[in-house]
């Protein structure tokens, strides 16, 4: 579900086994990321995981840092997110997208070796794409609600949408 110069490429961690079974990115029931995606407001409705072409009429994308699936991303290596992170980046270099959104903070910091890297945009860039890191949909994560995710979501909603494709220079950055 990619395409060049997308507004955003939102990117979870790897496929989970219903994902795997069925094709669709977050299919499995419990986990937030369709909910998420429309009260944010990048979605004007709540879209099934069947329906996840829809999203690059929306000017944006999914795809994965690590392409094995396993039931919990706890079973990855660190060997994975760090070889995911690197095709991930050739990915970004080559689609162009104007963010590219990791749904994990612990995924991120294993794929790009930033130990220090939190919910929000980061200072990274990979070529001209912005990078934002977001709260994991998944329902293990219950330091999120919907609620606090979606504003976290609309956040970077308003930062891809305000300046278009490539972002915007006025995005407040995370303290350190």
């Amino acid at each position: 579900m990619v395409a060049d110069g997308l507004r955003v490429l939102f990117c979870g961690i790897n496929p989970g086994l219903m994902t795997a079974a069925t094709g669709h990115h977050f299919a499995r029931p419990g986990n937030r990321f369709w909910p998420v995606l429309h009260l944010s407001g990048f979605t004007p409705r709540l879209l099934r995981p069947a329906e996840q072409g829809e999203l690059l009429s929306y000017g944006l994308g999914i795809t994965n840092v690590v392409a094995r699936a396993t039931a919990r991303a706890d079973e990855l290596t660190a060997e994975e997110y760090v070889e995911g992170g690197r095709l991930l980046a050739g990915k970004v270099t080559r689609l162009r997208p104007g963010w590219l959104a990791v749904v994990g903070v612990t995924a991120y910091r294993a794929a790009f070796a930033d130990r220090t890297a939190r919910v929000g945009p980061q200072e990274r860039t990979i070529g001209d794409t912005r990078v934002w890191v977001l709260p994991n949909p998944s329902g293990l994560n219950a330091h999120w609600t919907a609620a606090t995710m979606a504003e976290e979501f609309a956040r970077l909603r308003e930062a891809a949408g305000a300046a278009g494709h490539g972002g915007s220079d006025s995005v407040t950055m995370p303290s350190s």
